[in-house]
């Protein structure tokens, strides 16, 4: 995929002030003369789309703090210089807290940004197929980042399209209807978008990813049955299965393989925007800022043999990258080990090159396993479950009698199972609070957590004061 220091400014135009989206005139109003005129301006457009994704402190995209921290997988490490991720912590975030207003900044910007190319590269003479390829990467794009934002702040407004600020005041749209909207525009894109890319263009968007999104978001609105259409297409390309190795999915050679269905590109790129995980996560004893460190809760959910978790945290005396962990790393006496990397393979470590997936194959085959089991298709949960859990069996120590296969028939107890299965197959992949909100059982797993508030974060102040239409989220 392109990645350009053109790609890095055009998408500076797309940038709305920290104070919120309503008080810029949108990139269309400022350069519809002047930028939209050929095919390297669509593709330019389009590039500077994906920037919003990156995990950087050009975005200072704390999504991952939402996921991880407020669960039960890690608690908050560091030294305290980022208040937020401690107050996200112990649940004490406000609609005052730096990162909800970064997060719902640089998520408006993306769409903006998709909402742009929609609207101008159809009016481009250029070749076809490209410029339909490139209107269903902002169909995909476009979703996306309304999937992040309903799934981190619930209702939020919904726009379509390129608007002037003195109509962006306007009230929130049901989540209900930005699941409905998410769907259409995978759907629009899935139209558009090949199977595979090739080349520089490796890491856009493809139909399986458009599906696959179209899929996540209907197991959200608890659709069951097109969660299973839409996994069944995924299914049916014939592209995508599981690594062999599960550690594949985490090395810098191995990215982007049959298991990637939606991957967030950081390698090969400029110096300044690689995968900032690499030192947010790395423990303060070997370089990094340990801003979130394993609990002994979700170490403990590993079954005996599982190779998962050695793949996942390390612990005292294993291999931890350069080193070999010792209990004073980590407050928690572990530490994570997916997305970091050998000092000797980044130029720095803020520069991480592993990329982030944020929907892998074996997560695909999960949701299929939990909306047959939700169905009551117990009998059929079996397979894709059993082919996530073989996986993992092949690759322990003594796969004889390590993770047996799942092969009741109870409604509830397959649930469990899938949902066990997702927490160790899944770890720190930033899916575990919201499942834990979406099944209903965050108030079980997170001492902290307030039903009818914290299922979802705080509209960030700055919005609320400068749209007098948004209606701020129940408790805060």
């Amino acid at each position: 995929m392109k990645s350009t220091l053109y790609l890095l400014a055009f998408s500076c135009l797309a940038l709305v002030s920290c104070e919120g989206i309503l008080d810029k005139d949108p990139l269309g109003t400022l350069d519809a003369g002047s930028f939209f005129q050929t095919a390297a301006d669509a593709e330019s457009a389009i590039n500077a789309a994906y920037e919003p994704l990156l995990f950087n402190n050009n975005n200072n995209n704390f999504y991952w703090a939402f996921g991880v921290v407020t669960s039960d997988e890690a608690i908050a490490g560091g030294d305290g210089s980022r208040a937020g991720i401690v107050e996200l912590d112990f649940l004490t975030h406000t609609p005052r807290t730096q990162e909800f207003n970064d997060f719902w900044r640089v998520n408006y910007n993306g769409i903006t940004q998709a909402n742009t190319v929609l609207e101008k590269v159809p009016d481009i003479e250029m070749n076809e197929a490209l410029k339909n390829r490139i209107l269903g990467e902002a169909y995909f794009l476009r979703g996306y980042y309304y999937f992040l934002l309903s799934q981190v702040f619930g209702d939020v407004p919904l726009l379509l399209k390129i608007t002037p600020p003195d109509e962006l005041k306007v009230p929130k749209t049901p989540r209900s209807e930005i699941y409905a909207q998410i769907a259409a525009d995978a759907e629009q894109a899935a139209t558009r978008l090949p199977v595979q890319h090739s080349g520089a263009n490796v890491g856009r968007a493809t139909k399986g990813a458009a599906f696959a999104l179209a899929a996540k978001a209907m197991m959200y609105a608890k659709n069951w049955e097109k969660a299973l259409e839409f996994t069944g297409k995924v299914k049916s390309l014939g592209v995508y299965d599981l690594m062999p190795d599960y550690l594949d999915n985490f090395r810098e050679g191995t990215q982007n393989n049959m298991e990637s269905v939606w991957e967030i590109q950081h390698a090969n790129l400029e110096l300044g925007v690689g995968n900032f995980l690499n030192q947010w996560w790395r423990s303060k004893k070997v370089g990094g800022y340990g801003f979130a460190e394993p609990t002994q809760q979700f170490v403990d959910a590993f079954e005996q043999g599982d190779p998962r978790r050695k793949f996942t945290v390390a612990k005292n005396n294993e291999p931890y990258f350069d080193y070999v962990f010792k209990p004073s790393f980590s407050s928690t006496f572990y530490g994570i080990k997916k997305y970091l990397q050998d000092t000797a393979s980044v130029s720095q470590p803020s520069d991480g090159g592993i990329n982030y997936t944020a929907i892998r194959y074996a997560e695909v085959l999960l949701w299929e396993a939990e909306a047959l089991a939700e169905l009551g298709r117990v009998s059929e949960a079996q397979a894709p479950l059993e082919k996530v859990r073989a996986r993992a069996r092949a690759q322990a120590d003594d796969p004889s009698t390590a993770l047996p296969a799942i092969t009741t028939t109870n409604k509830q107890e397959m649930i469990d199972a899938i949902r066990h299965e997702r927490q160790v197959e899944l770890g720190f992949e930033m899916h575990r609070f919201f499942d834990l909100v979406r099944w209903g059982i965050a108030g079980e797993k997170i001492p902290e957590f307030q039903s009818g508030k914290h299922e979802v974060f705080p509209i960030p102040q700055a919005e609320i004061d400068l749209n007098p239409l948004l209606v701020q989220n129940q408790g805060y």
